[in-house]
């Protein structure tokens, strides 16, 4: 036979075997084997399956920090603080000019000011070991990942801190005002007990009904050190008591407004056993339900917890700080639970917006042109804009294709009324750490003549953005991201704050 005629007659006999079905008679006793010897698995992880990963691990966080990006930064020269003096105001008597032949004028009356602000270390830790490097390998630069994450993180830190960083205590939250009705809630019949403390931006961030509000802080350090630091919780309220009636009872609970005070930890419960059981951005709250959170009033001490010993002040607390000259107005407490919102004024505009803008014109010929709000204030904005004047606020545009007609207004600015140019424009953006219930305005430049003010708001860096990779001490790579620096605003009067505000 030659190697031809071999080769066709294997051929032959393959034809003839796959002509027979598995499901000829002859193969019945052979159980299992009409099944496939291989089959997809079912895990993506199990099987001779191929595992259809992507190279680089995908960053799905946001890095958002407006104000880091747009406020200046410039190198301090040493010295634990930066330190500077303004004349704020000429004239202060009200001096008249006139003079009379051959003699003198009166003398001028200066105001001056000093002005300090301390440097603060910021920074955070991250670490790789040794096996998530190993395991890494043909993937991702874990090490790599390691430092950018740290800079990142200390980035959107650093974007809170500047708008605020409380390092001054804000007062203590007063006793809150109580009233009680038989209908309209599920408390029982009890004697209910309330306790509220009010909480800065940080503690507000920071906190939630889950997991409680942050009084005093010790952190372990990455070298094994601590620190102890308040946590952005005011010194809490005395208990105020209130009973109720029948099984269908509620109680509205007001306190009054606390400066810089971005929101309210309520406590209720028997006397001496109030749990946390609501946070709100306004100075009100109507309980209707037993508290359902786990933190207890009495675990906060009696002690003030809302300063950061670590922190600068913000933009926040720098407006708020006692004489600093900025336009703060707060809004009425209104209806429990409801408060007080901005209103219109019919004329396209908003009534307590238009208040701080003619405020800041009247006392330092001022315009602002930036207005920082939430999401919240941002559509509340545009709404009661929209309603005040409907249709000489709107644009139509009209295209042929029908399926390129959208819905929807948003305001972006708002024309400040009051400067010199006889109208100002602002812009509206939406900061992602504003708390709801508040509006800053900033000014980026004086309108003074030869003010020697380049930046009104700058950050000032004895040393800026750096990193260590700290020596092995463990079977792990160590990376600490830093930065020593302080937020200096020359003329804290440039700013406005609006707080307070209802949704409504």
């Amino acid at each position: 036979m030659t190697m031809q005629t071999e080769s066709q007659d294997i051929l032959d006999r393959l034809k003839t075997a796959q002509s027979k079905p598995l499901g000829d008679p002859r193969f019945r006793s052979l159980m299992g084997l009409e099944k496939s010897t291989f089959s997809e698995s079912n895990s993506a992880g199990s099987g001779l399956t191929f595992y259809d990963l992507e190279l680089g691990a995908k960053f799905l966080y946001p890095v958002m920090t407006p104000l880091r990006n747009s406020i200046p930064r410039v190198s301090g020269k040493g010295g634990i603080q930066a330190s500077w003096r303004a004349i704020t105001a000429i004239n202060t008597t009200g001096l008249r000019f006139g003079v009379s032949s051959a003699n003198r004028g009166g003398v001028l009356a200066v105001a001056t000011q000093d002005y300090a602000a301390n440097y603060k270390g910021i920074g955070v830790e991250t670490s790789v070991d040794f096996e998530a490097q190993f395991a890494g390998q043909e993937f991702d630069d874990i090490r790599a990942i390691g430092a950018k994450t740290g800079l990142e993180a200390l980035m959107i830190g650093e974007e809170a801190m500047i708008l605020g960083g409380c390092s001054s205590a804000i007062a203590a939250t007063p006793t809150p005002t109580l009233t009680a009705q038989a209908t309209g809630g599920s408390l029982p019949a009890q004697t209910w007990s309330i306790v509220c403390a009010a909480l800065t931006l940080d503690g507000l961030m920071n906190g939630s009904v889950a997991g409680g509000v942050q009084g005093s802080i010790t952190r372990t350090n990455a070298d094994g050190s601590t620190d102890t630091f308040g946590g952005g919780v005011a010194k809490k309220s005395a208990n105020a008591t209130v009973a109720t009636t029948g099984a269908a009872g509620l109680v509205n609970a007001t306190v009054a407004p606390v400066s810089g005070a971005m929101g309210y930890a309520w406590f209720w419960g028997a006397a001496g056993s109030e749990i946390l059981g609501a946070i709100t951005t306004i100075n009100s709250l109507v309980i209707t339900a037993a508290a359902a959170g786990t933190q207890t009033a009495a675990s906060l001490g009696a002690s003030d917890n809302s300063a950061n010993a670590l922190a600068f002040d913000g933009l926040i607390y720098q407006a708020t700080k006692p004489g600093s000259g900025a336009t703060l107005y707060t809004m009425g407490t209104g209806s429990a639970g409801v408060g007080v919102g901005l209103t219109t004024d019919s004329a396209g505009g908003v009534m307590e917006i238009d208040a701080v803008l003619k405020s800041m014109w009247d006392n330092y010929r001022l315009s602002p042109d930036t207005m920082w709000v939430s999401s919240q204030e941002a559509l509340n904005i545009s709404r009661i804009i929209l309603k005040g004047s409907q249709t000489a606020a709107q644009r139509f545009v009209f295209e042929t294709a029908q399926d390129l007609i959208g819905g929807g207004i948003m305001v972006r600015t708002y024309l400040n009324r009051f400067s010199m140019q006889g109208g100002n424009v602002i812009d509206i953006r939406v900061h992602p750490n504003m708390p709801a219930g508040t509006i800053l305005l900033t000014t980026k430049t004086l309108p003074y003549p030869l003010a020697g003010v380049g930046n009104v708001i700058q950050i000032r860096t004895r040393q800026d953005y750096y990193q260590i990779e700290w020596p092995l001490r463990t079977r792990k790579y160590e990376y600490g991201v830093y930065s020593d620096q302080v937020l200096q605003n020359y003329f804290p009067p440039s700013m406005g704050l609006i707080t307070n505000i209802g949704n409504v």
